[in-house]
């Protein structure tokens, strides 16, 4: 009872914090220091040696080396025409679907979420180009933003996904097993929404009115060319890793090389776009990871209160069983999605969630990819739904005619979900193939 109690003084703790407008990680830091302080009466010095021991071993960890990597060449890219090449590069290949130019937003932020791992980088970058291209063609408004929304968080599960590098490093697993189990996954859900599309586009054809443009084979071979740089990095990151040549991070370095490389020789390189990409990169890193260290202290500061154990054992007297624990979960997870960011949420959560999550017999690395899918929720839910307000800077429109417009794959991807927990191979076969 007493761990019980000490687990609701740091949920009121941490309400505060969060509630006056802390940052988050400062709100993390002062969760912990006054959960060990006044909870468990320790002397402010032992407290200091916890902080700095656990911050400086989380902080060390070598994998964390491909966060600001992935971001700086995400960030490259962004600021290139290759998002715009690959707009052209899709489009001759989409025409005969039904929903036509729709599907460029599913197949865009599919292709750049493989070589940029943020979803906001992947919104923000396929939304420039394919916004103004729906709009003037009298597609369908909503959905156009909906696919968007729905399909920019893509960027979180379709590896490289930086949000499957923290998870690795705070669950301990392997990170090239979490981008292997995040594959088919991530198509899954690009499928449901390009069906989706097909289907309300078939319904109803003056959703994706024809622009009267047709290509031939031969402009569809030609658009390859468009295709090749985002290509040529999936190959270069996504191979690296998959044949055992380079590690994630090896792998992050090799692909920020070609993209520089690429961008030289398409002329797109410009000191002024490689600093703006160089300090983009360190205000995102620095927010990522300071988050990090700091969840990962007030993750010490709960084991030592032992608040994971008593909550692991208040669940286990629910007797919930396997699937009544993973709906618990999914619940509160889409719950904390609506009023906090996922890497808030992941780090915050995990050190409690896992062991239950193991105990009732889940995989770690499945769990990873639900834990992934959840998020992804959150991205496009009011009112802290950060796809939405990045779809509301391109187009202008208000958040709650965005978050209707995603609505309907917000249920698609609640399906997704479900689908996974039925059929855990999803996942996990494709890790069981490449690494045994």
């Amino acid at each position: 009872m007493e761990a019980l109690g000490a687990a609701l003084l740091v949920f009121v703790f941490l309400v505060f914090y969060l509630g006056v407008g802390t940052w988050i990680f400062v709100a993390l830091l002062m969760v912990a220091l006054t959960s060990l302080t006044l909870i468990m009466g320790m002397p402010i010095e032992r407290v200091g040696a916890i902080m700095k021991g656990t911050m400086w071993r989380t902080a060390s960890t070598w994998e964390l080396a491909a966060v600001p990597i992935f971001v700086v060449m995400g960030e490259l890219i962004f600021r290139t025409d290759i998002s715009e090449r690959l707009f052209r590069g899709l489009a001759p290949w989409v025409s005969f679907i039904p929903g036509r130019l729709l599907h460029c937003n599913i197949a865009g932020c599919t292709l750049f979420a493989a070589v940029s791992g943020s979803s906001t980088a992947t919104t923000a970058t396929v939304g420039k180009i394919t916004g103004a291209a729906l709009a003037d063609r009298s597609y369908s408004d909503s959905l156009a933003i909906g696919s968007l929304a729905g399909a920019g968080s893509l960027g979180l599960m379709i590896p490289p996904s930086i949000s499957m590098i923290i998870f690795g490093v705070l669950a301990e697993e392997s990170i090239a097993h979490l981008f292997a189990a995040g594959v088919f996954p991530g198509l899954l859900i690009a499928g449901l929404y390009s069906l989706y599309i097909a289907l309300r586009c078939t319904i109803t054809p003056s959703l994706s009115p024809s622009d009267g443009i047709t290509y031939t084979w031969g402009d569809r071979l030609r658009s390859l060319l468009d295709l090749a740089p985002v290509m040529i990095l999936i190959f270069i990151i996504l191979g690296g890793i998959y044949t055992g040549v380079a590690t994630p991070s090896e792998a992050a370095a090799l692909g920020f090389v070609a993209a520089l490389v690429l961008t030289a020789v398409m002329r797109q390189l410009t000191w002024k776009v490689f600093m703006e990409s160089m300090l983009g990169s360190v205000r995102i890193s620095c927010m990522v990871l300071t988050i990090l260290v700091a969840a990962a202290f007030m993750s010490s500061a709960m084991a030592y209160l032992h608040v994971p154990h008593e909550i692991a054992k208040g669940i286990a007297f629910l007797d919930l069983g396997p699937i009544g624990l993973i709906v618990l979960l999914g619940v509160f997870y889409v719950l904390l999605g609506m009023f906090l960011d996922g890497l808030s949420i992941m780090v915050m959560t995990l050190p409690i969630t896992l062991p239950l999550i193991t105990a009732a017999g889940y995989d770690p690395v499945w769990f990873g990819v639900f834990l992934v899918v959840m998020i992804e929720l959150g991205l496009i839910t009011p009112p802290i739904g950060f796809n939405l307000f990045v779809i509301q800077g391109l187009t202008g429109r208000a958040i709650g005619v965005i978050a209707r417009a995603a609505f309907p794959f917000f249920l698609l991807m609640a399906l997704a979900a479900v689908i996974i927990t039925a059929f855990p191979e999803i996942a996990l076969w494709l890790p069981k193939v490449l690494f045994g």
